[in-house]
C-alpha cells in the first residue's frame, strides 16, 4: 500500500537504532514484503510491524520517528516535592522516631510515605536518593574501642584455625 509519500522523506540519520529499524521495516513494506517476513528479518514480532504500518497510514512517516516525550508512568512525586526530600532527611532519623542516626532506604521510604503520602519500593527509594544527590552513608571514623593489636593477634592465631581445610583422603 502506498501512502502517497515518497520514501525520500526518510531521514539520513536516525535518533536511535529502534528508529532506524522502524524505517527499515517501512522500506521493506514498500517493497512488498509482508509483516511476518519483515518481522523475521528484523527480529521483532509481526504485531509490531503492523503497528508501524498503521501508524504511517494514519500519521505519515513522521510517526516512525522516536518520540521526544519520555515514556513510562507519571512520577508519583512531583519534581518540587522530590527536591524537598533532603530537607526532611536533614532533620535526622530520630525526628521520625527511628533509633540511631543512620538513614536506610527502608527508613527513607517511611518518611516519603509520611510526608508525601506516596509509596515506593525500597529499591526505587535508592534511585530517588541518588537523584537528589544522597549517597550511602559510611562511618567517618572507626570505633574508639577498636584495639588494633588484638585484631592483629586474632588474624594471626584464631582466623587460620577457622578457615576450611582440605579433607584428608582416607588411605586404606
Amino acid at each position: 500500500m502506498n501512502t502517497g509519500q515518497e520514501f525520500t522523506q526518510v531521514p539520513k540519520t536516525f535518533n536511535d537504532w529502534r528508529e532506524a529499524r522502524r524505517f527499515r521495516g517501512w522500506e521493506l513494506h514498500e517493497k512488498g514484503w509482508g509483516p511476518t517476513r519483515i518481522a523475521e528479518a528484523l527480529g521483532i514480532t509481526s504485531g509490531a510491524v503492523c503497528q508501524w504500518i498503521k501508524a504511517v497510514e494514519e500519521g505519515g512517516l513522521k510517526a516512525l520517528l522516536s518520540s521526544t516525550t519520555k515514556r513510562g508512568s507519571k512520577p508519583k512525586l512531583l519534581l518540587e516535592e522530590l527536591k524537598r526530600l533532603p530537607e526532611f532527611l536533614e532533620r535526622g532519623p530520630e525526628a521520625y522516631g527511628f533509633r540511631g542516626e543512620v538513614w536506610t532506604r527502608s527508613r527513607v521510604r517511611k518518611v516519603i510515605k509520611e510526608e508525601f503520602g506516596v509509596s515506593y519500593s525500597v529499591r526505587h527509594v535508592g534511585r530517588l536518593l541518588r537523584k537528589v544527590g544522597w549517597t550511602r552513608q559510611k562511618p567517618v571514623e572507626r570505633a574508639d574501642q577498636r584495639d588494633e593489636e588484638e585484631i592483629a593477634d586474632w588474624h594471626a592465631e584464631t582466623f587460620p584455625n577457622l578457615k576450611k581445610k582440605p579433607h584428608e583422603r582416607d588411605e586404606r
